[in-house]
């Protein structure tokens, strides 16, 4: 095609679940009772550990920021999603599905490496305790979050900057709910090998890195744990891995699910509901898993109810 015949679109339709009239209403009101839930959660994690002085250690400090990137995270997507829905528009401006693509790459990779710097955080605690206050000092746990801040930034901008320079002159149709990196590429009629490569080589090593540490990490936590003489031992020392433990198979198994799948298994209604899991239904559950499973935070969440209940009644 010629350089002259190239046309860049202005707006990219989501067909996302909002092309359906019959299921509007169970639709909007699906995604917003998700979305409520999963922001209070989140939002309650983050008051609880801030408001409780016992949960200022790192482990809670890395979870209080997971909270606030899954908070980030359905608030990138889910709300533009509910405004198509109720106003029957499909529509997204150009340049905001170049920023939700930068946002979403943004905070799915701090998702990635704060999952796993609490790995690495269990295996100090379980495997060298004595240990745990200078190899987890506020130093580093500030230099682990900056540098998982700058490294995310920088990724995100990467594929943000080469998503620009492409052009789009044929369909502007995005089967999903949002804007993502793989069928906005099919969209373009200029060269995306470059993108491409830079998704399959800095993608992957972003994701593959993290991913073998925490497994590194949990199965030195296992030898560590099933040397221990007692089974009560056994079992303390590993339910405090376990709520991290369902977080991390739950993100790392709907990525697998949405983008390391075989394409022949993929379908728009398949894709669609894997990036429902992804971007929305994860990052809802995090701190139930959270909450369900940790004494202190049961503890932590209702002084706070508490304390609120008390002021409201005074």
């Amino acid at each position: 095609m010629e350089e002259g015949n190239h046309t860049s679109a202005s707006e990219f339709i989501l067909l996302g679940f909002s092309s359906r009239p019959e299921g509007q209403e169970l639709v909007f009101g699906l995604f917003l009772v998700l979305y409520l839930v999963g922001a209070a959660g989140n939002l309650l994690i983050i008051l609880a550990i801030g408001s409780s002085s016992p949960l200022h250690t790192p482990m809670y400090l890395f979870l209080s920021s997971l909270s606030l990137v899954d908070l980030c995270f359905i608030s990138t997507t889910v709300p533009k999603m509910l405004v198509n829905v109720w106003t029957q528009t499909q529509s997204i401006s150009y340049d905001g599905c170049l920023a939700q693509i930068y946002f979403c790459i943004l905070l799915a990779n701090m998702d990635n490496f704060l999952l796993t710097a609490m790995a690495y955080d269990r295996y100090v605690a379980i495997c060298h305790p004595l240990h745990y206050t200078t190899m987890m000092s506020p130093r580093i746990c500030a230099l682990m979050l900056g540098s998982s801040w700058l490294l995310a930034s920088c990724h995100s901008l990467l594929h943000t900057l080469l998503m620009a320079r492409l052009e789009f002159c044929a369909s502007n149709v995005i089967p999903y709910f949002f804007c993502d990196l793989v069928p906005l590429l099919q969209l373009s009629c200029t060269n995306t090998q470059l993108n491409q490569l830079m998704i399959l080589l800095v993608g992957g090593l972003i994701v593959l890195i993290p991913f073998l540490s925490v497994l590194i990490s949990y199965v030195h936590i296992a030898s560590a744990v099933l040397k221990l003489p007692s089974a009560r031992g056994r079992r303390k020392a590993f339910s405090t891995c376990g709520s991290h433990l369902t977080v991390v198979v739950l993100f790392y198994g709907t990525i697998t699910g949405v983008y390391l799948s075989p394409s022949s298994s993929h379908s728009a209604d398949k894709d669609s509901l894997a990036s429902v899991l992804y971007m929305v239904v994860t990052p809802t559950l995090n701190p139930f898993i959270y909450c369900l499973r940790n004494k202190d935070m049961k503890g932590a969440l209702r002084k706070l109810v508490g304390v609120k209940a008390l002021s409201h009644g005074l």
